[in-house]
């Protein structure tokens, strides 16, 4: 599980709820997939509104493809970055970025 598709995001819900069904719904897409794992969320301290999501599998491409339809039908943000992540955590590892609308 070297890739990675880690997902960032300004939150627009006013409680967490949404963004847990959005957790849900990515793990049960992935999971029925076998494209990799959901690892968890980061928000930034002080505040719900900087969002991270961290996904891991062995191709970045396949997890992509079966997350962003999850992603599209997203209600708790408008827009969303996912970076494609091509190797481990580590510099100079290939990676590119894909803008996301839901």
């Amino acid at each position: 599980m070297e890739q990675a598709v880690i997902v960032r995001f300004d939150y627009d819900g006013e409680n967490l709820d949404d963004l847990f069904e959005l957790e849900d719904s990515l793990e049960e897409a992935i999971s029925e997939a076998r494209a990799g794992e959901y690892d968890g969320h980061e928000i930034e301290v002080g505040s719900i509104s900087e969002v991270t999501l961290y996904m891991y599998g062995a191709d970045a491409d396949a997890l992509f493809a079966v997350v962003l339809p999850v992603l599209s039908n997203a209600t708790c943000f408008n827009r969303a970055v996912a970076t494609l992540r091509y190797g481990p955590a580590e510099e100079g590892v290939r990676s590119f970025e894909v803008p996301i609308k839901a």
